[in-house]
């Protein structure tokens, strides 16, 4: 298999993007609000989230590149749901920092969770490799759930 480093490349950037974009569109004060909500057991500090979220966009675009350049007839249906599932991410943030909306948060939480769990069988069905460098996102998405949920009930 050859590796396609441009591509590669596009692809992990075009999802970095998404989450830099995301962030840009939703206020800025994300320390001073999240420090002042009265969080669930288990809550990180704030500065875990660029570091983490950075690292799970990073596999997000190695994923999408891997079913990207695959030869399988089902892999536009696969990608569809890749954007999809970037789409409600990318959402998130505006919606809890910006709009300060924690039911709207965590209506898109749960249809994250249902998009990347959708996504990830249909990118098990082209590459295998691909669903599992999901594994990670779809953990920490799962947390992200529980915490905006979390919130919401404490508030």
């Amino acid at each position: 298999m050859k590796i396609r480093w441009t591509d590669l490349i596009i692809h992990i950037v075009g999802a970095e993007l998404v989450g830099a974009l995301s962030a840009a569109l939703s206020g800025g004060s994300f320390s001073v609000f999240y420090q002042a909500l009265e969080k669930p057991a288990f809550a990180p500090p704030g500065w875990i989230f660029p570091a983490v979220w950075s690292i799970l966009y990073a596999l997000m675009g190695i994923s999408a590149y891997l079913i990207w350049k695959s030869d399988v007839s089902g892999k536009k249906p696969a990608m569809l749901l890749y954007f999809s599932q970037l789409f409600a991410n990318f959402l998130w943030s505006p919606v809890f920092f910006g709009l300060k909306s924690l039911k709207g948060a965590a209506v898109i939480a749960i249809a994250l969770l249902i998009l990347i769990t959708a996504m990830m069988i249909s990118f098990y069905r082209i590459c295998k490799a691909a669903a599992y460098l999901n594994i990670p996102y779809l953990l920490w998405a799962v947390f992200a759930a529980y915490l905006t949920i979390g919130i919401l009930v404490l508030q």
